[in-house]
Parts: C-alpha cells; sequence; structure tokens
C-alpha cells in the first residue's frame, strides 16, 4: 500500500502572517499618514481628467499670473494653468515611479532567488552582475542610457529598471541566503520538492517585509530619478509630468523671475510623496524589527505599590 505524499513543510503561516502585518500597519501612526497623503494623490490623479478635461499643455494668453479664484495655483509664462499641469503631471509620476520600482524590485527578488539557492557557480556569475552594476555611477549611466535611447516613457522606465535593480537584489540575496540554510528548506528538499516551488512558495513568503521595504525604497528612487531626468532635459518633453513641469519653470526662467508658484506646487508634491512613502517603509521596518519597536510604558515610580496586608499573628494558631 502506498503511503501518500509528505505534506509540504512551511516555515510560517502565509496568511496570518500576513494579516498580521496589515493589522499592524492600520494600527501604525507613520503608515496611516504615509497611506493618507499617498491615497489623496492617487485620488487626485485619478479625478485630473473629470477637474481638467481640456489639454493642460494647451498654450493660452496672460502669461504668467500669481494664484486666484480663477485659477488657484497661476499659469505659466505660456498661460498654461498650474493646477492642472500638476495633477495630470501625478498621472505620470506615479505610474512610471510604481512601475518602475515594481520591476526594479521583480529583477531583484529573481536574482537574489536565484543565487541563494543555486549558489556555487551561478552565485558567483550573478554576484559579480550585481557589483558591476552597484559600481558604475548612477546619474551618469542614468543620463548615458536616456540620452541615446528615444524619449518616451517606455524609455524612462527601462532606464530605471536597468539602473535600480542591483541594489534589491543584493539585500533580497542575503536575506534568501540566511533562510536557505533553514531545517524547513532542507526538509521541503528531502521531500522533493521542486526549485521553482521552495523559491516561491517556501522562501519568498518568509522574506517579504524585506520585499515590501526594497518596493518602496525603489519606488522613491524611481519617482526621484525621472524628475530629475526630465529636469535635465532628457525625457520626453511632450509628456506631462513634475519633471517636465519643472524642466519648463526653469526654462522659461520662473526660478530667476521669482515666479514661485509655477515650480513649487510639482517640487512639492514629490516631496510629499518621498515622505508618504518614507514614512510606509519606517512603519514596515518598525513592525518587522523587533529592535525598533516601541517599549511598553514602564509604571511610574512614584505611582502607589500594592501591598498584601499582614496575616493577624494568631491566624495559625
Amino acid at each position: 500500500m502506498a503511503l501518500p505524499p509528505p505534506a509540504p513543510v512551511s516555515g510560517r503561516p502565509r496568511g496570518r502572517a500576513s494579516l498580521r502585518l496589515i493589522r499592524s500597519l492600520a494600527r501604525n501612526r507613520k503608515a496611516v499618514v504615509g497611506l493618507a497623503i499617498l491615497a489623496v494623490f492617487v485620488l487626485l490623479a485619478l479625478l485630473a481628467p473629470a477637474l481638467y478635461p481640456e489639454d493642460p499643455s494647451r498654450i493660452g494668453s496672460g502669461g504668467a499670473t500669481p494664484p486666484s479664484p480663477e485659477h488657484w495655483l497661476g499659469t505659466t509664462a505660456k498661460g498654461q494653468d498650474v493646477m492642472a499641469l500638476t495633477l495630470w503631471g501625478a498621472r505620470s509620476s506615479l505610474f512610471v515611479g510604481v512601475l518602475a520600482g515594481v520591476l526594479a524590485t521583480i529583477v531583484g527578488v529573481v536574482v537574489g532567488l536565484t543565487c541563494a539557492y543555486f549558489g556555487k557557480a551561478v552565485d558567483e556569475v550573478l554576484s559579480l552582475l550585481t557589483n558591476v552594476f552597484l559600481l558604475l555611477p548612477g546619474l551618469p549611466l542614468l543620463v548615458i542610457l536616456a540620452a541615446f535611447m528615444p524619449p518616451g516613457l517606455g524609455t524612462v522606465i527601462i532606464v530605471l529598471v536597468i539602473t535600480g535593480w542591483a541594489g534589491s537584489a543584493r539585500v533580497l540575496r542575503s536575506q534568501s541566503l540566511s533562510i536557505r540554510g533553514k531545517d524547513y528548506i532542507a526538509a521541503a528538499l528531502v521531500t522533493g520538492e521542486r526549485p521553482l516551488r521552495i523559491m516561491l512558495r517556501e522562501i519568498l513568503p518568509n522574506m517579504a517585509s524585506i520585499v515590501m521595504t526594497t518596493l518602496l525604497g525603489s519606488v522613491i528612487g524611481a519617482i526621484g530619478a525621472q524628475a530629475g531626468l526630465e529636469f535635465l532635459g532628457l525625457g520626453d518633453a511632450n509628456t506631462i509630468s513634475w519633471g517636465t513641469n519643472l524642466f519648463w519653470a526653469s526654462t522659461d526662467g520662473a526660478l530667476m523671475l521669482g515666479q514661485w508658484w509655477i515650480f513649487i506646487p510639482s517640487g512639492l508634491a514629490i516631496a510629499l510623496v518621498a515622505y508618504a512613502l518614507a514614512m510606509c517603509n519606517y512603519a514596515v521596518d518598525e513592525i518587522t524589527n523587533p529592535r525598533l519597536r516601541k517599549p511598553r510604558r514602564a509604571a511610574s515610580a512614584t505611582a502607589p505599590t500594592a501591598v498584601q496586608a499582614a496575616e493577624p499573628q494568631g491566624a495559625h494558631q
């Protein structure tokens, strides 16, 4: 009589761990603040076509005017509404930042898991490739790739992924190596589990917190790098984004003329989104790292101490 195959061994209940992480994030003030700011920007980006249905890049008349009831954030030197440019720019900047961050994290996860599981020659080759990309200066590589590739959002995303995966791969490789040596991984190997199943079902769920913090950091870097490229004129000038808004503000001389209402909204939006993502990153780090958790409040030194009443002398006689 053939025995049934043994059940796969797992390091921890996946569903319960994810549920606990979500509940902890809902109780963490930093996570609540960060998610609230992100929700506001996402909502405004989605509502941009309804709030400003006309083409925000259409050149109008009147030149640069300060904020007024008609134009809440004023107009640019070309007569464009700054509020419309900011809201429409959020769509492109958030899309490119999130997509490039997700793709860079996926590449880092694949490289990290592959290095840790197979080891030996595969680990040496991928580690060498990772070290090469880590040693290359980031900004010059971004500029060179963006300058020689055709302009467009696709080019910006590809450039950001190429220059942003190495750091994620190094961190995830180290975490995967520590999990690779656990007993339940050895048990899964003995039971005949396939390598892909072990990597995706046993190793990856047990480093979900590291993946999340890496993802948030990659998104922050992608949003800032996109804005930097477009500010230098290496992006698609016809695309409306926070980076191109800053590029046209600089080109039109808004900085020199003191027209603060043209460049502050896009710059402030980039800073607020990065701040919100950083708050979420800190919250995840606090929840998953026991050393960063706040200790419970200790009893005050001046608080009254309960003293057990002494028994009468003749109680046991």
